[in-house]
């Protein structure tokens, strides 16, 4: 079960800690499926040039069409570049946001009259945890870099849409997958399990679609100041903050730009909340088998 279950007796309630500790195998473990779908989104919410099959004008045309050039110009490691720094923040950002939920939703049931497993609750805990698990994640490294190359505002480009996005975004996946998990789901098996998948991948592709728009002026926003870099993946733009920026994609790409990248994104979204939500409750389950060996033990 993801968040304080008020039903679960004492010596076999989820610490913070275990949550961590669950949470972060988790991140980890999606990090690692997921990344090649990461990379492709990424490339498409940067291209300026209208991303269509029908009438490619950019470098990247489609799904497919992306992952065969990449593949054919850069070959398959380029589909998991940046995977360490990457991953090292999807472990970080997985132990501090399940944290961050099981101690929000206890202190939600222990301190108010809302129950911790009303899908209501679980938006607002939600959202809050990625919010404090987005500000948390940082790396030294890119820090440093950023601030070499573009002085201490360049690593808080992107951050006003980021924590716009975030909340929402994060609220909503556990909203729905609340709401979607049957409340008889949660059993110690591989068919709970499965349903947390299935739960988990629908939560994901309802949430991103929701809140897409602002994925991709993030992106666009922390990318300022890389423009050399980018030149061979087609023409660049120059933003001076969150609103030029919608102004700016909405006059030149009109409305399908707000979406671009949307394709591989619910892609990434199904898989990458699926496989959070499984694997979780999957390291849950092995947690709490290990504690009930050792109640039982003589």
């Amino acid at each position: 079960m993801v968040g304080f279950d008020p039903e679960a007796p004492p010596d076999a309630a989820l610490t913070p800690e275990e949550a961590a500790l669950a949470g972060s195998g988790a991140g980890m473990v999606t990090r690692a499926l997921i990344n090649p779908l990461d990379v492709i989104k990424i490339r498409f919410q940067l291209q300026i040039e209208r991303v269509s099959c029908r009438h490619p004008e950019g470098k990247y045309s489609g799904l497919l069409q992306a992952s065969r050039c990449i593949l054919r110009e850069e070959g398959l490691p380029a589909f998991w570049k940046g995977h360490l720094p990457a991953q090292l923040l999807s472990i970080s950002f997985g132990a501090v946001q399940f944290a961050s939920f099981q101690f929000l939703t206890e202190a939600v049931h222990k301190s108010t009259v809302y129950n911790s497993q009303t899908p209501g609750v679980h938006f607002i805990c939600g959202g809050l945890s990625a919010c404090i698990a987005t500000l948390y994640r940082n790396l030294r490294h890119a820090v440093s870099t950023m601030y070499r190359t573009g002085g201490p505002l360049t690593f808080y480009r992107g951050l006003a849409p980021t924590l716009v996005a975030v909340f929402p975004y994060a609220g909503l996946q556990f909203f729905f997958y609340r709401q979607l998990l049957p409340a008889n789901s949660e059993g110690r098996n591989s068919g709970g399990n499965l349903r947390s998948l299935l739960c988990g991948s629908s939560a994901g592709v309802l949430s991103k679609t929701m809140t897409y728009p602002f994925d991709l002026f993030k992106k666009r926003l922390q990318v300022g100041g890389f423009e050399e870099a980018r030149v061979q993946f087609g023409q660049i733009r120059h933003y001076r903050g969150f609103v030029d920026c919608v102004v700016q994609i909405g006059r030149e790409e009109g409305l399908r730009g707000f979406f671009k990248g949307l394709s591989p994104s619910l892609v990434k979204a199904a898989f990458s909340t699926g496989f959070i939500f499984f694997f979780y409750e999957l390291f849950l389950d092995a947690m709490r088998s290990v504690k009930e060996k050792r109640r039982t033990r003589p």
